[in-house]
């Protein structure tokens, strides 16, 4: 059995014992306030082969997003110039047929998200989707705009998104698997 990294127990006032891999390869065991050490110990050993299994996931990213090359700073600007307009052009196409409209659409370079929408209806996205293929992106619109609708993850939410994007569960995939390649080649800070 490998040997496990260190591991960051953060005690909080949660009912619950939980586990986090982040994306860079840290463990993190998240429990209540008065959960003994010998109690995490426990709680990891039972955990074991999902860390490992996680871990496992994590670093072949990380090798993959090593892999590519960071963009310039001039790259990186001119995605940003590139998407707005072929952002708003899908937003446009697909507002329509969710029976939604929209506010402003912002284009940023982030580091952890892909899009979001404010109560006011403002659409924000990551230039980043341009680098992804296609249909990813259409995900990512159309997940945003049925926000527009139910501003939630709740069961209506989803159903929505399904009507728009039959497939979408394959491109959120997608991005939870060759995403973070993407935002590891923006340049560093």
């Amino acid at each position: 059995m490998n040997e496990l990294p260190e591991i960051r127990v953060l005690r909080s006032r949660r009912k619950t014992l939980g586990l986090e891999i982040t994306p860079r390869g840290d463990v993190l065991v998240r429990v209540p306030l008065r959960t003994s050490d010998a109690q995490v110990r426990d709680f990891v050993q039972s955990r074991r082969d999902w860390i490992e299994k996680n871990l496992a996931r994590v670093r072949a990213r990380m090798a993959e997003a090593e892999a590519l090359p960071r963009l310039t700073e001039e790259e990186r600007e001119a995605l940003l110039r590139q998407a707005k307009p072929v952002l708003e052009a899908r937003a446009s196409h697909f507002a329509p047929l969710a029976g939604v409209s929209f506010g402003r659409i912002t284009v940023r370079t982030q580091r952890g998200r892909w899009g979001s929408c404010s109560a006011k209806g403002n659409l924000n996205f990551n230039a980043l989707l341009l680098l992804a293929p296609p249909e990813v992106m259409d995900y990512v619109v159309v997940h945003e705009l049925c926000h527009r609708k139910e501003m939630n993850h709740s069961p209506r939410f989803w159903a929505e998104v399904e009507r728009l994007i039959p497939d979408w569960k394959q491109h959120r995939a997608w991005l939870r698997s060759r995403g973070g390649a993407l935002l590891a080649r923006l340049p560093e800070k």
